[in-house]
């Protein structure tokens, strides 16, 4: 297994600087969200994300349905956004929006999400689930997991029909896709055909290499993400949070990585997550699995988002769509 470095390259990317340059000369320096109350900071990262949601992909179809609780499982009743491209192909994408487990909407990421579906071919649904802190873990989990285990027969109405189902998300997102996909093996269910992890938090670990080199100056910070977690927590104990493998899947046991299906990584190049994903990759090598890692220099934390004005990720969720459609075509 390689070392992980314990230097990352600070620069960003031209089209970066001219980004993040334009939002601030547009906006002017933001309050920070986390320190705010839960509903007004969830109203202005609302209004910050509708730069990042115009000229939307068309789609064969958008819809809403509500899946009903699931007490076996402690969900609750919860719309489940589904967004068909043309030409869909059998199966589906779950795609589970970031936010740091507090903030963020299937409106804010649904630029996003229809990419995905365009590039992939699958419809894409996109849970609503439940926020932290009024919602701590594992309320949003077992709202995802319900998502998992009714994806088909939530949307057959829709033109979403049986095939192969994969999972996506982003930063927190991605924490609870694959937390998702451990709580199923844990359960006994059928795995999925595959997942798409973007720039994940998979641990509460505050002094990795990238939360050090990158912990101001870089967008999103690492006392950001330790308001966080300590609301994921719901104002309990971090260190028992950090132990349970639902919440901190890096966590996992070798079999249980071992078990998961194919996955495809991707990293932002400076962000304080870096390492989470490159600890996750270390993991699955020493496995002798053979899933690889992409890092986007240059760009922050949330790049993904950037769509309309940053090449890299149009290109970022080209590669991912077509990653999809492999993974659904071997299933």
């Amino acid at each position: 297994m390689t070392s992980e470095p314990r230097n990352f390259p600070r620069d960003f990317s031209a089209e970066m600087v001219t980004l993040n340059a334009r939002v601030l000369a547009e906006d002017g320096p933001q309050p920070d969200a986390t320190l705010m109350p839960s509903a007004e900071g969830r109203a202005m990262v609302e209004r910050n994300n509708l730069r990042w949601n115009r000229e939307l992909p068309a789609l064969a179809r958008r819809e809403t349905v509500t899946l009903d609780a699931d007490e076996s499982i402690g969900s609750a009743r919860r719309k489940l956004e589904v967004l068909v491209p043309d030409n869909a192909l059998p199966g589906a994408l779950i795609f589970v929006h970031g936010g740091g487990f507090c903030f963020c909407s299937t409106t804010t990421h649904e630029r996003c999400a229809r990419l995905l579906a365009v590039g992939s071919g699958l419809p894409v649904l996109m849970p609503d689930y439940r926020l932290a802190p009024e919602d701590p873990f594992p309320a949003g989990l077992n709202d995802v997991v319900a998502a998992m285990r009714n994806a088909f027969s939530a949307t057959d109405h829709l033109g979403v029909t049986r095939g192969p189902l994969l999972i996506s998300g982003d930063s927190a997102g991605a924490n609870l896709a694959l937390a998702a996909m451990l709580h199923e093996q844990q359960a006994g269910q059928p795995d999925l055909a595959g997942a798409l992890l973007f720039y994940g938090t998979y641990d509460c670990d505050f002094n990795t290499p990238s939360y050090l080199e990158f912990a101001e100056g870089f967008g999103l910070t690492r006392a950001k993400m330790q308001r966080y977690w300590a609301a994921y927590s719901g104002g309990g104990n971090e260190t028992t949070l950090a132990a349970t493998v639902l919440a901190s899947p890096l966590k996992a046991s070798d079999e249980a990585l071992s078990r998961l299906p194919p996955l495809h990584l991707m990293a932002a190049g400076v962000d304080p997550l870096l390492s989470d994903t490159l600890r996750l990759e270390a993991r699955l090598k020493a496995l002798e699995r053979s899933e690889t890692t992409t890092v986007y220099p240059g760009v922050t934390h949330g790049f993904l988002q950037n769509s309309i004005d940053l090449e890299t990720a149009r290109e970022a969720l080209k590669i991912a769509g077509g990653e999809a459609r492999r993974m659904a075509a071997a299933a």
